[in-house]
């Protein structure tokens, strides 16, 4: 192949080649210089001069032998230019041998071919070679002066600009390229733990954080046959940083000079050569090479060991804060050990617990397949659990190299039998698998597909055998590994056009959709297609939809196919799929990201000004797609959080929840985390009857009374499938479906494990990430840039518990056992972060180093005692020996160099101790020469503490930073620390800190400070006891608030009035109350109810903390709290009591401060109402507060909190009180109305339906606990009622329901397979109406007689007298519910059926949402498709739909007597229909009477007809409707006595 080239200019020199002659010797001086550090002078650099002689002499034609010749290396770490080179004097020594080997090259027409060199010469040694050859790399044109083309070299094919021009009287050539390393046609790079990251390279261009450029200049002199190279220099920068190049950058530099004399022809060397490739750079061992240290390996078996037992003993108690460095030395060393070694050292240490724990830790960080080859051989000889297999399969998929080598070896493991038979680990080997692979093509621009192959057959195996789980296991791993090829194979399973895609449950499909998700990376435009085709088809499950929706918007869309979604929004019956694209698009809106979702927030903005804002208006209750994401492009740093919520029946508890996290960092994007819940049947499970699930008699019975609906289609049955999966960067690691549990069994496992006193170490290293870019340098050494993170954690636990209990105790003896438990536990962490930048191989490194470390240590020591049945509970901290510093945070910059022989040398950016850092900045030319800016270096320590003396504990953080130069990234490659400590205080340390707490009639006996009889002796002129007098007293008085009003509603707030029994109940006890309050301020100890008491125990003994008690005068309904400052000369105090005043008014004073007198307010609050709406009112009025409290809501004024203002207003206000009302206004809107004395409304939008008729009934204080429990379940509960003619489904949608008589109408039925409930309506010939509700294995008969309603249980009737009545083998109940009567049956999905003379209605429980059937509806939400027939098709009109729930007779004779049945008619007259004539048969079933019978009443109805031609036999059952025309339909049937 020929270089492509531009042409700029001609001329009409025609230069030869460049050529070396044969007989002759070609010796440079060659010298090259390599630095890596910030781009200032006077800045913290490393790295290496090579200084040598190179010799060139041709061997045959076309062939030519290159050696070194006096090499010397030199090493620099120091601040450029000031500091020295240090020879490294032993390095060159060690590398004299290889350097002085000649390699033999072919050379070209400028061009080298290919190389050769013994074997005994390292691949690093010869990449140095590469690079000088890399210089007499030239492809002159013999006609142009400047073109461009792209040129093959040692980083690989690039961009090169040349430029020629040529001094005819000195007889010279000047020949000058720049090669542009940003456009390269083959770059040579090796990328490390980049695999799950999105690269956005208009981000990088844009930015430019990392770009390479090198320029080279020659001098040449014509001859004869060619040109002759006398001098070339090279310059080479490659500059990165994370953030834009404004704010400053780190840079590698590399310079070299060759200049030659003519020296004698010298003997080719004898040895024996091989090809060993090109002038293409190869990579060697700087792969398995950390730059972070370099180490002399000389006894690896020894260094293994002694490291090995380093790391257990920096480990027993705590962790050592270097840990994280001595576990990658570890790593680095098992990198570089043979099979043998490793088996070695597994079985000299595989015995011993703590060894074991880290060489399993290990293992997959070596990263390559004998890793993962190992852990199999170890599984199958079961000298490891399986445990230990999981966590270190799930570490090595993530971090082992993918090659085909390591997916053969999972591969194999896939095929285990010991795998197959445990179902958890046979799930993580196959995720494993497919994310394997999905590595291993990630940078492929063709993978091959017999990688995948396997998956494909055994998901088809899977398919043909219907196995659903294995489906999903296999449809995730296909996801994981997002293969190209795996497209087809989840399209044929997605409800499109094949008949196994449609015949597959929803589940199969959700998991297949997620699947596409990651295969949208490579093959967007194919899956936005698909995705978009089951978006848009609106007879699909609405979750499949709605996933389809999120995929769609990952492809990043077009405007025009955003459109498209928009129009099908607009024409959407389904409200789930409408809200959550709406809020999906919206959420896009605010998008900020650049790579993300850029493209598609600008046509999301259009497409929600074409929507308008009505969907934004729908409830929390609808699906729902959140995204949130901030970002920065100047630091090119961002993150985004996406929640999707999707539901399909408006329930409290969503179908499903999804959340991820996605991190932007340098031009690139990756997702952290991701979590998805399915909750589908759990909500179900735990408020379900269980016994619904045991009676097959039951479901029978129930099928019987509904066998004469044709064609009626049941929902499959709700299982608890309640399920989470984790995602790490994409890849999914793990999925979990949670079964019912024992849980006695359970938690008595648990507490025998307590019981055996356990001593845990646990530890847990981690090379938690190691992402790594390596690219050739024009010198032919390894540049790398790399970011690391090492961790070791580690958790010594010590428990004791006792008393010992026998073997088979049941959880319910813990309630009456005294149980005392300690524990010493001394949790710590060590994290370091190593960012490099520099020259890595195995014989030298010269890098700038950031490295962050963190190291954390917080022990505890603990004793817990406690007796449920007491209701006793003793926590105690003991004092524990505290680090200096309990968290500490350190960052530190600096310029490191490093070879195996004379070990390393470091320079700090910032000096230990630090001096004037001079930098120095070239000045514009119009300054004078020399000039420079100097400037000084920023410190800064700041230190904030706080201190508690009664716990006698310091609390300190000290923070301390020192950065050159105002840009990001010198502020960064600075030295910033923080220590948090926490220290006892001198002379008031705690021997140990309690907190007791007792309940029950035992409280007086831990009151530790007793209020004396001298403290209650305050006499009656006092103002505090007048004060609380007077407050008592006017509740006697049935008082009503009223007040100007700037609202349009009206304030007027009015108490609600009891009846004569409870007034008079409630004015003795406020009667009693006056009385008590007058006699005695506080209440006697013995009235304690609840003592808590939090105190430290110090050597003197004296009594520091605080006391809390709670007291209850049950026969004046008097509630006290005492809050103590428990040291004897100290009377601070806080005081407050409540007492229930009547059934709808509590009140409450509370004093603080010296005595309780200090600060005192008063606190009211009652139900009543505001207009007709029921209120709650919360009043508040005190005479002093604290000027701190005072000062606080001034100093806040302008945020315009509730608080502030009323406390401001309070100020202002002349009668000194201030008051809040909530008014239920509506079902969805509340009123918040305060007073201060101005009057301030706001209306609050809910999210969910207040039942605001029995919050009418239910605002009296009495049983508080269980009227709110009745109203939440109210609250989620669904209901469809009936007055006069009007029927309003579960949904709200109102119908005329004109009812046949004597027919029994389905009006709300379970429409699952397990039939828990159906109600029916019947309506006789005299207009009565009749509820029959048939649940568990019982009939209840609701029916009007004369001017009272009646209840039958199974044919008995109940009497009046007798409710409420409990059914005694079922959680049923029936009870008089104002005039008419209730039927509550919760367990078994109906919350209420409620049935009087003129109307009647029914409530279904949350759970049950979208899972009914019948004249109510599937009380989804869903209005437009609101008209649901039993076979599942949408009616076209309201009385079709009523009519196609009627229960039909069997016989003209039936004992309900009704006399009808559905039947698809036939038009009268013929239609022409597509140019031929048809007969016409209704779609919608219509209500005729029976053979032998006629009607007496009808109606007209309208319903769809579907037409064939002339001649056609009918069918039973049609879909399609052709027209819509009105025919008749019976309400009324009388029959002969001959009717069949």
């Amino acid at each position: 192949e020929f270089p492509s080239y531009k042409l700029h200019s001609l001329t009409e020199a025609v230069l030869p080649d460049p050529v070396f002659e044969a007989g002759k010797t070609y010796v440079y001086k060659y010298e090259a210089l390599l630095l890596a550090g910030l781009l200032e002078k006077g800045s913290a650099r490393a790295g290496l001069n090579i200084s040598s002689k190179v010799s060139i002499n041709a061997i045959d034609q076309n062939t030519y032998f290159i050696k070194l010749e006096e090499p010397e290396l030199q090493e620099y770490s120091g601040n450029w230019p000031e500091d020295p080179f240090i020879p490294a004097t032993e390095l060159t020594s060690a590398l004299q041998a290889e350097l002085t080997t000649p390699i033999k090259f072919e050379y070209v027409n400028g061009a080298v071919g290919k190389v050769f060199a013994p074997e005994t010469v390292s691949t690093t040694v010869l990449n140095i070679y590469r690079g000088i050859l890399n210089v007499f790399q030239l492809n002159v044109k013999k006609t142009l002066n400047v073109y461009e083309l792209q040129e093959a070299g040692t980083q690989g094919v690039c961009k090169t600009l040349y430029s020629i021009t040529e001094d005819t009287e000195a007889e010279r050539v000047y020949l000058r390229k720049t090669r542009d390393m940003s456009h390269c046609q083959e770059r040579i790079t090796k990328d490390m733990g980049l695999a799950y990251t999105e690269k956005c390279g208009k981000c990088q261009e844009d930015t430019k954080n990392l770009k390479g450029v090198s320029s080279y200049s020659y001098i040449m002199k014509p001859l004869d046959n060619g040109i002759q190279i006398k001098e070339a220099s090279v310059h080479e920068l490659i500059q990165f940083s994370p953030f834009s190049e404004q704010h400053g950058a780190a840079h590698m530099e590399t310079k070299y000079v060759r200049r030659p004399p003519y020296a004698p022809t010298t003997p080719p060397p004898q040895a024996e050569y091989s090809h060993r490739g090109n002038l293409t750079y190869q990579f060697s061992t700087e792969l398995l090479q950390l730059p972070i240290l370099l180490l002399n390996i000389n006894d690896i078996e020894s260094q293994l060991e002694d490291t090995l037992n380093h790391l257990v003993k920096q480990a027993v108690e705590r962790v050592h804060e270097d840990a994280p460095l001595e576990f990658l030395k570890f790593v680095q060393l098992l990198r570089a050990a043979s099979n043998e070694t490793l088996e070695n050292l597994w079985s000299k240490h595989s015995g011993i617990s703590a060894h074991r724990k880290w060489i399993m830790d290990a293992i997959p960080a070596v990263g390559n397949p004998d890793a993962l080859r190992f852990i199999k051989e170890k599984y199958l000889a079961e000298t490891i659990t399986v445990f230990e297999a999981v966590q270190a399969l799930i570490t090595s998929f993530h971090m082992v190299t993918a090659t085909t080598e390591a997916i053969e070896v999972i591969e194999s493991l896939t095929k285990e039998s010991k795998i197959v038979r445990n179902p958890f680990l046979r799930q993580i080997v196959f995720l494993g698998y497919g994310t394997m692979i999905y590595k291993h093509c990630y940078e492929r621009t063709s993978c091959p597909a017999e990688l995948i192959q396997p998956i494909q057959d055994l998901l088809a195996q899977a398919l043909k055998d219907g196995n659903t789980e294995d489906i999903i296991l296999f449809v995730k791993a296909l996801g994981n590994a997002a293969h190209p090829s795996s497209l087809k194979k989840i399209t044929k399973m997605l409800p499109l056009h094949s008949k196994l895609g449609s015949s597959l449950p929803v589940r199969v499909h959700a998991e297949a959709m997620m699947a596409l998700k990651n295969i949208a990376k490579k093959e967007p435009k194919t899956v936005q297609y698909l995705a978009f085709q089951l978006y848009g088809d609106k007879t699909l499950h609405s979750e499949i939809r709605m996933l389809a929706c999120m995929v769609l918007f990952e492809t990043k869309p077009s405007m025009s196919l955003v459109s498209a979604v928009v129009h099908i929004v607009k024409t959407d019956t389904n409200m789930q799929v409408a809200s959550f694209t709406y809020s999906h698009m919206k959420s896009l809106t605010r998008s900020t990201t650049l790579s993300c979702y850029h493209c598609s927030a600008a046509a999301c903005k259009a497409a929600l000004r074409m929507l308008g804002p009505n969907l934004d208006k729908l409830s929390s209750r609808f699906s729902k797609a959140i995204h949130v994401d901030v970002y920065s492009s100047p630091f090119m740093l961002g993150a985004a959080a996406t929640a999707y919520y999707i539901n399909d029946a408006a329930t409290i508890m969503p179908k499903s929840i999804t959340t991820r996290i996605k991190a932007f960092f340098a031009g690139a994007a990756a997702d952290i985390l991701e979590v998805g819940v399915r909750t589908e049947g759990l909500q179900e499970a735990f408020l379900k009857n269980p016994a619904v699930f045991d009676s097959a008699d039951r479901v029978t019975r129930m099928k019987h009374v509904i066998k004469a609906l044709s064609h009626w289609k049941s929902a499959p049955n709700s299982k608890s499938l309640t399920s989470i999966y984790v995602k790490f960067f994409g890849q999914e690691v793990a999925f979990l479906i949670f079964a019912n549990n024992n849980a006695d069994t359970f938690g008595r496992d648990v507490f025998k494990a307590l019981q055996s006193g356990p001593t845990l170490r646990f530890v847990k290293p981690l090379l938690a990430n190691e992402v790594r870019r390596i690219m050739p340098t024009i010198a032919g050494f390894p540049m790398e840039l790399g970011l690391y993170t090492a961790a070791v954690a580690a958790v010594p636990v010590k428990v004791t518990t006792t008393p010992a209990l026998p073997e088979d105790f049941y959880l319910r003896y813990l309630l009456k056992a005294d149980i005392h438990i300690s524990t010493k536990v001394t949790p710590s962490v060590a994290v370091n972060t190593f960012a490099v930048f520099g020259i890595n191989t195995a014989i030298l490194q010269a890098v700038m180093v950031s490295r962050a470390k963190l190291y954390s240590i917080t022990p505890a020591k603990t004793e817990v005692t406690f007796n449920i049945n007491e209701g006793y509970l003793n926590f105690t901290a003991l004092p524990v020996s505290v680090p200096e510093n309990i968290t500490a945070v350190e960052v530190e910059t600096f310029a490191v160099v490093r070879n195996p022989a004379s070990g390393e040398r470091i320079t700090p950016v910032i000096p230990a101790n630090p001096r004037q850092i001079l930098i120095t900045k070239f000045i514009s030319q119009r300054q004078k020469a020399g000039m420079h800016i100097k400037s000084k270096m920023v410190k800064s320590k700041k230190k904030y503490c706080a201190q508690t003396v009664n716990a006698g504990l310091k609390a300190c953080l000290k923070i301390a930073t020192a950065y050159t130069g105002d840009a990001a990234v010198y502020k960064l490659a600075g030295k910033h620390s923080a220590a948090f400590s926490v220290t006892p205080i001198e002379g008031e340390a705690a021997e140990r800190l309690e907190l007791e707490v007792q309940l029950g009639s035992k409280a007086a006996q831990k009151i530790i400070k007793h209020i004396t009889l001298r403290e209650e002796e305050i006499p009656e002129e006092t103002p505090v006891l007048m004060k609380l007098h007077k407050i008592l007293a006017s509740t006697q008085k049935n008082s009503t608030m009223s007040s100007s009003s700037s609202s349009s509603r009206s304030s007027r707030f009015q108490v609600r009035s009891s009846s004569s029994n409870s007034s008079s109940s409630s004015h003795s006890s406020r009667k009693t109350i006056d009385a008590t309050a007058q006699q005695k301020r506080f209440l006697d100890s013995q009235a304690a109810i609840f003592g808590m008491i939090f105190r430290a125990v110090k050597a003197d003994t004296k009594k520091q903390g605080y006391q809390f008690t709670a007291y209850m005068d049950k026969t004046t309904s008097r509630l006290q709290i005492i809050l103590d400052d428990i040291v004897p000369d100290n009377n601070w105090r806080l005081c407050a009591d409540g007492a229930v005043l009547s059934m709808h008014k509590v009140k409450a004073k509370m004093n603080w401060g010296a005595e309780c007198n200090q600060y005192d307010t008063a606190i009211t609050t009652e139900t009543g109402l505001v207009g007709r709406n029921p209120a709650a009112r919360l009043k508040v009025d005190w005479n002093r507060l604290p000027s701190d409290l005072k000062h606080h809501a001034k100093t806040y004024e302008t945020s315009q909190t509730l608080s502030c203002i009323l406390i401001q207003e309070k100020d202002r206000n002349s009668d000194k009180q201030l008051s809040l009302t909530v008014a239920v206004v509506s079902d969805k809107i509340i009123d918040l109305i305060w007073k201060t004395p101005r009057v301030r409304t706001r209306a609050l939008h809910l999210p969910i339906t207040l039942p605001r008729n029995e919050i009418k009934d239910l605002t009296s204080f009495s049983d508080v606990s269980g009227k709110v429990k009745h109203l939440l379940a109210a609250a989620g509960a669904a209901e469809c009622s009936f007055t006069g003619n009007t029927l309003t489904t579960f949904n709200n949608k109102k119908l005329k329901n004109e009812m046949p008589s004597n027919c029994y109408q389905v009006l709300a039925q379970d429409g699952t397979d397990e039939l828990k409930f159906i109600v029916l309506l019947r309506k006789d010939r005299t207009e009565q109406k009749q509820i029959s509700v048939k649940i568990a294995h019982i009939d209840i008969d609701l029916y009007q007689r004369r001017t009272s309603v009646t209840v039958n249980v199974n044919g008995l009737e109940i009497p009046m007298s007798n409710l409420p009545y409990r059914y005694p083998q079922a959680d049923i109940q029936i009870k008089q519910n104002g005039e008419g009567i209730s039927v509550y049956a919760a367990s078994y999905g109906l919350h209420e059926v409620y049935f009087d003379k003129k109307s009647w209605k029914i409530k279904v429980v949350d759970w049950m949402k979208g899972k009914t059937c019948g004249l109510c509806g599937k009380a989804d939400g869903e209005t437009m498709q609101e008209y649901r027939t039993p076979t599942g098709w949408i009616a076209t009109t309201a009385v079709s739909f009523a009519h196609s729930w009627i229960l039909p007779a069997e016989s003209c004779r039936d004992a309900t007597e009704c006399r009808m049945k559905h039947e698809s008619v036939q038009l009268e007259k013929q239609e022409n229909v597509q140019a031929q004539n048809s007969k016409c048969y209704s779609v919608d079933p219509v209500l005729r009477c029976m053979a032998g019978c006629f009607p007496v009443r009808t109606t007209n109805v309208t319903v769809g007809f579907h037409c064939l031609p002339a001649g056609s036999s009918p069918s039973s059952m049609y879909t399609s409707v052709d027209l819509m025309e009105t025919t008749e339909s019976h309400l009324a049937c009388t029959c002969t006595a001959q009717c069949a």
